[in-house]
């Protein structure tokens, strides 16, 4: 894209839109879907652990994911409420790959015993998909043996292309921005198609203090299972470091306003795209489109302020946003809005 010419600026801290809470009904919830008790290898903490810590990190809701087992699905009704979900699922751990399937029957555990040469991978995807589920490529270039994925994403719902699995303190690693520019590479084709497969963010927990951090934050109907699955599945959601970080993004042609995940008609119109972020002093706020990024606007030290760019709407077929933090490392990034 030749940004010659292109309107890009920083708002006061005025013009911000109050804080947007979700109430039980449609809203945006922010949720953990890969955490791990002590019933996985490796993790340390208790169920009881687990929601306190979801409950202090800011969450709506978490996803349980042992490895391998469902040992942990009938522990979680002590420690819910009407502030906290909690869907059930596993990671699915085979010798070439882990995959999440959110959503399953209580006590069902999916088949793990394959990897890529066997071919069968389908056949438990389907099996999760009947069940009203979700499946997701987990932690693609994970840096372990059997954690790199080595599946075709063909029959995957999403890839979780940020995981914070390694280190707390920092949680965007190598491997998530492998993750991120494979899924940024693959979009424009995908598409093109009229099926794109949207990105997630979870933090594997295992230890103390790790959930949460990142998190999915999804524009959901309720806070329901079905509805918040609902709402990862169509791309209507967002990745954050952390609760302390907020963001906002809708591109308008004339009249019309549509929001992450959603698709806009543009006609002839020129596109006007507006970033709003919280949290992220002095960071950095980047659009991408099937061109690459194609325009960067650094944020005031207060962390708060509003990117508006002007585009002719003829020049990408998606757009979407990335907000880091001044070292670099990733604190938002969005599943884009696609254009027509």
């Amino acid at each position: 894209m030749d940004v010659s010419g292109v309107a890009g600026r920083v708002l006061p801290v005025s013009q911000f839109p109050p804080v947007r809470v979700a109430g039980r009904g449609r809203g945006w919830y922010r949720g953990d879907c890969h955490v791990h008790s002590v019933s996985s290898h490796g993790g340390e903490l208790t169920t009881a652990q687990l929601a306190a810590g979801a409950r202090a990190a800011g969450l709506d809701f978490l996803a349980t994911t042992e490895h391998n087992t469902a040992e942990t699905h009938g522990s979680w009704s002590w420690h819910t409420g009407d502030d906290l979900l909690v869907i059930l699922g596993q990671e699915v751990a085979t010798r070439t790959g882990h995959w999440l399937a959110l959503g399953v029957r209580p006590g069902r555990v999916v088949d793990w015993r394959y990897g890529v040469r066997d071919n069968v991978v389908g056949l438990y995807l389907e099996e999760v998909h009947r069940a009203g589920g979700l499946c997701v490529a987990a932690h693609p270039h994970a840096p372990y043996a059997s954690g790199t994925f080595m599946y075709p994403y063909h029959g995957f719902d999403v890839v979780e292309v940020w995981n914070g699995q390694w280190s707390s303190d920092v949680p965007w690693q190598a491997d998530n921005e492998a993750a991120l520019a494979e899924w940024g590479r693959s979009l424009a084709a995908e598409i093109c198609q009229g099926r794109w497969r949207p990105a997630v963010g979870n933090s594997d927990a295992h230890l103390e203090d790790q959930i949460g951090s990142p998190h999915t934050v999804v524009m959901a109907d309720e806070l329901s299972v079905d509805a918040v699955l609902a709402g990862i599945r169509a791309g209507h959601s967002w990745i954050a470091a952390s609760d302390a970080v907020d963001l906002s993004f809708t591109v308008s042609a004339g009249d019309h306003s549509v929001g992450i995940g959603e698709r806009l008609k543009t006609g002839d119109e020129p596109v006007v795209v507006r970033v709003d972020v919280r949290g992220v002093p002095g960071g950095t706020v980047s659009l991408h489109t099937e061109q690459g990024k194609v325009f960067a606007e650094s944020l005031p030290g207060t962390g708060s302020g509003t990117v508006e760019l002007l585009i002719g709407a003829e020049e990408s077929a998606f757009i979407r946003t990335e907000v880091r933090y001044v070292n670099g490392h990733m604190a938002a990034l969005s599943n884009p809005i696609t254009l027509a």
